[in-house]
């Protein structure tokens, strides 16, 4: 999958809890990453719900706003400026109450998030 979605454009990715080995290693648990004059960072997992703003704040401490996974749960949280996003997810909902995706938009150095519900 991976591969396919290379031959579509530019894939900045990092592993998540149940990849293969094979992309474990090819892929890196964080990523930094600068765009139009913010920096965004990404991980999978952010551990848990308690005091994640100020953990994701800490490992990343650059950063204008971190995106993660893992939970399936769209959320999207904003403190001093510092914004963590779930975009939730595309094929297992889980708790969530409906499948959904995230878009990401940068504009004069500023990142704006929004949930898109796929049902």
């Amino acid at each position: 999958m991976l591969a396919e979605l290379r031959r579509l454009g530019p894939v900045e990715a990092v592993h998540g809890n149940v990849d293969s080995a094979e992309l474990r290693h090819e892929l890196p648990e964080t990523l930094s990453l600068e765009l139009g004059g913010t920096v965004l960072g990404v991980i999978h997992d952010a551990g848990p719900v308690r005091g994640r703003l100020e953990r994701l704040r800490t490992r990343f401490p650059d950063a204008d706003a971190v995106v993660f996974g893992h939970s399936h749960m769209p959320l999207h949280e904003e403190r001093d400026g510092f914004q963590i996003f779930n975009p939730g997810s595309p094929t297992q909902r889980r708790r969530a109450p409906r499948r959904s995706i995230g878009e990401a938009t940068v504009r004069v150095g500023r990142i704006t998030f929004r949930h898109l519900p796929l049902e």
